[in-house]
């Protein structure tokens, strides 16, 4: 159901308050009228603090810097006038007790008239004792077909055409953007260099890395990894391959769904955060970061919020890679005990927008702690696979160590002894191989010289590799792993031989 829809069936059920959190004044303001001109031609009233209502000749300026009184005029019109009141920024009025009080007797006498209060406001902030007498309404971003009438309007302003392909690309970026925000970009391109050109579409998304910002929830990440910068994970790789073109037209026509998307589980400094940069960059998808900590916010109902504006963000910038971090800290909490259950509302928005979404939006979520997961969190139908990262083989550190000393050392990859370097470090994650590599470049570096394998050896001996720092907690993932709850990401999965003979100890 779209807005207008939803909206006439509030208007026809009588619903006396509605919340509508958008930053598109103008653009809900419109759409607000149209509906209530289409159910009962009613009349529309609007009211700022500063001119009060505006439109109606006999009203104008009622109300003016006294939201009690802006309140009063809905008492004031006969009981039979159909009317809808839109009140802009009166979030900040409803802590008032005798706002909140005038709203609670209004929504008594509305009841009973064909009259609907409609507050609009940048953010939702709903005091506790308005709860239950305030309706949220969710207003969307632009769809693509509004998107393209625009950019429509705006090409026959200027006597200009573009072809097909890129005008439908110049769609398809300014999707996630507000109208206002569209317009704007717009009108910069043009004044550019006179005229709306395939180019443009860097200029648009450099406003959208600017909004995201701005809405302090997600980033958007630069994704320049590759699928060859991963050493190892051969299964995972194959995965991703065998998917790489399942978002495009010719696998809708073939029947295939969009890619729900992936839960990555293992051991820190294996690869999940790197494999979800290297996924958007193979499939051509902006990479969007989400900090799941930022979705918590003080004020109740704030942080459901944020939820819903976080998946309603991602949803208008599909098809896109949506990458999650370290969810297990996140959502540690998810019982509810402690914090009014707000974790577990956030986390119940989060999982059933998970297992019912159709919006090409894939999800990478990574965790070092399968035991803080809630079970809901792995259950079928949330994510497409799930894979266990672990400790890299022999073969995969030989990998690893190409890949870094071919980005390091391109002119003199075959002075290192490769085979070497992974055969004596049988404990050691990607993170902890290129770290080591770091610092036999300052072994090489403070000695005025080029950095060799017997460089690196040292480093390794000068590094405990988690694996041994934290060898209980490992063991448990592997036991987890190894019970055929979830797919290996290598063919030759399994933790290194030593910490395997150790554990029998």
């Amino acid at each position: 159901m779209n807005f207008n829809d939803e909206f006439e069936l509030l208007l026809r059920a009588r619903y006396p308050l509605i919340y509508i959190p958008t930053r598109e004044e103008e653009r809900v303001e419109a759409a607000i009228t149209l509906s209530a001109k289409q159910h009962g031609n009613r009349g529309v009233y609007i009211w700022d603090f500063v001119d009060g209502y505006q439109g109606n000749p006999n009203d104008a300026g009622f109300g003016r810097r006294n939201p009690l009184q802006a309140l009063e005029l809905v008492e004031k019109l006969p009981a039979t006038v159909a009317a809808v009141f839109v009140l802009r920024d009166f979030h900040r009025f409803l802590d008032d007790v005798s706002v909140a009080r005038k709203l609670r007797n209004l929504t008594r006498l509305l009841k009973s008239q064909p009259k609907n209060i409609v507050i609009l406001s940048p953010q939702l902030a709903i005091p506790e004792d308005l709860g239950d007498v305030l309706t949220v309404l969710e207003f969307p971003l632009p769809y693509l077909s509004e998107i393209k009438i625009e950019l429509e309007r705006l090409l026959s302003a200027t006597g200009q055409t573009l072809e097909t392909r890129a005008m439908d690309e110049l769609v398809r970026s300014c999707q996630g953007l507000t109208m206002e925000r569209i317009r704007r970009v717009l009108a910069k391109a043009i004044a550019t260099h006179g005229s709306l050109q395939p180019e443009d579409v860097e200029l648009i998304l450099e406003e959208k890395r600017q909004t995201i910002r701005q809405t302090q929830i997600l980033d958007f990440y630069p994704a320049t990894e590759k699928i060859s910068d991963i050493g190892g994970l051969d299964n995972l790789k194959d995965w991703l391959l065998r998917r790489g073109g399942a978002f495009t037209e010719r696998a809708r026509q073939y029947g295939l769904p969009h890619p729900r998307g992936l839960l990555l589980v293992g051991i820190q400094g294996t690869g999940k955060s790197l494999t979800a940069k290297a996924i958007a960059h193979h499939w051509h998808l902006p990479l969007l970061r989400l900090d799941v900590g930022r979705l918590f916010a003080g004020l109740v109902g704030e942080s459901e919020s944020r939820t819903r504006q976080m998946i309603q963000l991602a949803e208008a910038l599909a098809p896109c890679v949506l990458w999650i971090d370290e969810i297990d800290k996140a959502f540690a909490g998810a019982d509810g005990r402690g914090d009014s259950g707000t974790t577990s509302r956030v986390f119940g928005t989060f999982i059933t927008w998970l297992a019912e979404k159709t919006s090409p939006v894939f999800v990478v979520a990574t965790a070092n702690n399968i035991q803080a997961l809630p079970p809901e969190m792995l259950r079928r139908g949330r994510f497409d696979e799930i894979f266990f990262v672990g400790l890299p083989s022999q073969e995969e550190r030989r990998s690893i160590f190409a890949v870094h000393l071919s980005r390091l050392r391109p002119h003199n990859l075959n002075g290192y002894d490769l085979d070497r370097l992974a055969y004596e470090t049988p404990d050691f994650s990607g993170a902890e191989i290129e770290q080591m590599l770091i610092e036999a470049m300052h072994l090489g570096f403070s000695q005025n010289r080029d950095f060799t394998t017997e460089d690196v050896l040292e480093a390794a001996s000068q590094i405990i590799p988690l694996a041994r720092t934290a060898q209980d907690q490992i063991q448990l993932l592997q036991d987890w792993a190894a019970a055929g709850r979830v797919r290996l990401a290598s063919r030759q999965g399994g933790i290194s031989s030593r910490i395997q003979h150790q554990s029998l100890q």
